[in-house]
């Protein structure tokens, strides 16, 4: 049989150099969309059942975050239902994925996609619940809808706002929205319904539908770096961080958490907005507890590594969570998880994956909680 390298589906993204032969199959990453940002892979292997195979890509030394590679392994699936970690070597600037496939075909990616169908379901099961309401806020540069949920009553006194997947390629946001979804939307779930006695939440599961779909790793369609389109976002480039910022500032917002995957380090941890200019004692006060009881809810989560507190300090405001805690003077976090594995607790079989991150995404309810109950 043929060995074939195919990527043209949701998220598929690779370039094909040789086939020639499954031991040196060479590839290269791809660009995303009118963007120089790369580093997100998806792709089919067919043909290759029972033979070792090494898929090298050559040009992974010219990443965005080359450094994400040490350590790292590549996932893979026969179903893209269940997914496995497989043997991955960095040196020299290639990145070689060695594996042996028991099927006809199997596919490999950066981690865990998570598809546009996927998405599409999850705001459909959503939508059944009495206490979801589902708002097209706008649509993106290739014309794909922007979906906002909004659950609870929004005559609530705190106003709760969860965004994700600003950035396509992390698509373990995606997967931690989910959990969190799942879980508030549960009706056994005390802590949960607690929380919707006091608060109402607007979340946007994906920010970035088009650079989802396109299998971009950072940009949308137009090339445009959404977590640096806060302080002046436009209808050409930028509509979906445009038309999310005039909602908060149509809602207003008391906590701000957005989600995404960090390529180098193998840890969960927030980066927070004690660096902005006129930070009060209240939201240092506040921002603490939210961290320490968020520690406290999930082992998975730390706070020994992470981010210098000057590492956006150009970008400053032009970041989502720090506009936010800027401008609505509250808890504004952003939410790593590793594209790798948790070194807190690693698991040699799938490291950290989509199940992981909806787990934490429920466990993340629990910080919530204290929060919309907070004394300080």
């Amino acid at each position: 049989m043929t060995i074939k390298i195919s990527s043209q589906f949701d998220a598929g993204a690779i370039e094909v150099l040789s086939t020639a032969h499954p031991a040196h199959i060479e590839l290269n990453l791809r660009k995303d969309s009118h963007a120089d940002f790369m580093q997100w892979f998806y792709f089919r292997l067919q043909g290759a059942r029972d033979q070792e195979c090494c898929l090298q890509i050559l040009n992974a030394g010219q990443a965005t975050y080359p450094s994400g590679w040490e350590g790292y392994r590549a996932v893979a699936s026969y179903d893209r239902e269940e997914w496995f970690r497989v043997d991955t070597d960095y040196e020299d600037g290639v990145l070689k994925i060695n594996h042996t496939p028991t099927e006809d075909s199997v596919y490999y990616a950066y981690f865990e996609p998570y598809s546009w169908e996927r998405h599409l379901s999850l705001l459909g099961r959503a939508a059944y619940s009495p206490l979801v309401r589902m708002e097209d806020l706008g649509s993106t540069v290739d014309g794909r809808d922007l979906n906002l949920l909004v659950i609870g009553e929004e005559s609530a006194e705190q106003k709760i706002w969860v965004i994700a997947r600003q950035h396509p390629g992390e698509s373990m946001a995606e997967w931690l929205v989910e959990g969190m979804l799942e879980a508030l939307l549960d009706a056994a779930n005390p802590i949960a319904r607690k929380i919707l006695q006091k608060a109402v939440f607007y979340v946007v599961p994906n920010m970035n539908p088009d650079g989802s779909v396109r299998g971009n790793l950072r940009t949308n369609a137009a090339g445009a770096n959404l977590n640096r389109e806060w302080m002046s976002p436009s209808l050409e480039t930028s509509p979906e961080v445009f038309h999310v910022k005039n909602k908060i500032h149509a809602t207003g917002c008391d906590l701000f958490l957005d989600i995404h995957g960090d390529e180098g380090l193998p840890y969960v941890f927030v980066a927070g907005s004690e660096m902005l200019e006129g930070f009060s004692q209240r939201q240092i006060a506040e921002q603490t507890a939210f961290v320490t009881n968020f520690v406290t809810a999930s082992p998975d989560f730390q706070t020994r590594y992470g981010y210098p507190t000057d590492k956006y300090y150009e970008d400053l405001l032009k970041l989502a969570s720090k506009y936010v805690g800027h401008h609505f003077k509250c808890v504004s976090l952003t939410l790593e998880l590793p594209f790798k594995d948790n070194a807190e607790l690693p698991d040699a079989i799938v490291g950290w994956d989509g199940e992981r991150s909806a787990r934490l995404g429920e466990a993340m309810l629990q910080p919530i909680w204290q929060h919309v109950n907070r004394t300080v």
